[in-house]
């Protein structure tokens, strides 16, 4: 027998009382209409783990991997922590150049976009975050912190990380200060 919700009448029909229960919120699912389209998916594989090979589909990528060679790892690979780096201060920086963009400014050709991605362990399970520090070259302070966070709110590294992983930005070696709700959610606006 089903659990019938409050809404249901006493007229209400078996088959209709059933339809109603189902409506419980556990049981609800919204179809909404979605405006995400995929722009992009880039394809690798990996062969052993930390202490084997990855390649792109393109075979761009062709690397030996290793543990990092300050845990014992090998001279002459690569590691996630370092792939990972690499694809975040890069598209960061490309989120910087929208945001120069859009507000009609230019950025200097010097800008650069540094990223540690630290590799830790807490308890059982193991963890990432990671420190991007930026510097424009030809913007005062307060310009570049605001430009770092609206690129913040729509580089994809920063949207996927967030809620999942320590992000510090950092301008020229120093924090910025950012905001709970900057950090909250996965997508900007929620």
């Amino acid at each position: 027998m089903a659990i019938l919700p409050e809404r249901a009448s006493p007229g209400t029909t078996l088959k209709a009382k059933n339809r109603l229960a189902n409506l419980e919120p556990d049981n609800f699912h919204f179809h909404m209409e979605s405006t995400k389209k995929t722009l992009y998916t880039a394809d690798a594989t990996a062969v052993g783990g930390r202490s084997g090979h990855v390649r792109s589909a393109t075979g761009i990528i062709d690397l030996e991997m290793s543990v990092p060679e300050g845990l014992g790892g090998k001279k002459g690979a690569t590691n996630p922590e370092e792939l990972f780096a690499a694809g975040y201060s890069s598209c960061f920086q490309q989120a910087l150049l929208v945001i120069a963009q859009r507000n009609n400014d230019k950025l200097d050709p010097n800008t650069e976009v540094k990223c540690s991605v630290s590799l830790f362990q807490e308890g059982e399970g193991y963890g990432l975050s990671a420190v991007l520090d930026i510097d424009l070259k030809s913007f005062d302070r307060a310009k570049t912190i605001e430009m770092v966070r609206q690129a913040h709110k729509i580089c994809p590294y920063s949207v996927g990380t967030r809620g999942n992983m320590e992000v510090e930005l950092k301008v020229q070696g120093e924090s910025v200060p950012v905001q709970a709700e900057e950090n909250a959610g996965v997508a900007e606006g929620k």
